[in-house]
């Protein structure tokens, strides 16, 4: 049951830190970094939220 759980927030985690480097990315490549961060870290809170909502 502990492994279950620790590989659930290990995923969304991973799921989060995608997200921020995927928004990063798009605020790079559009001159809008700041605004690309706090979207990406936005989209990666709610990803990994649903994430860890499915997996119970």
């Amino acid at each position: 049951m502990e492994i279950e759980h620790k590989e659930k927030n290990k995923t969304a985690g991973l799921l989060f830190v995608g997200c921020l480097f995927v928004g990063m990315a798009l605020g790079f490549w559009f001159g809008k970094l700041p605004i690309g961060l706090l979207g990406g870290m936005g989209v990666g809170f709610l990803a990994s939220a649903a994430y860890r909502a499915l997996r119970e």
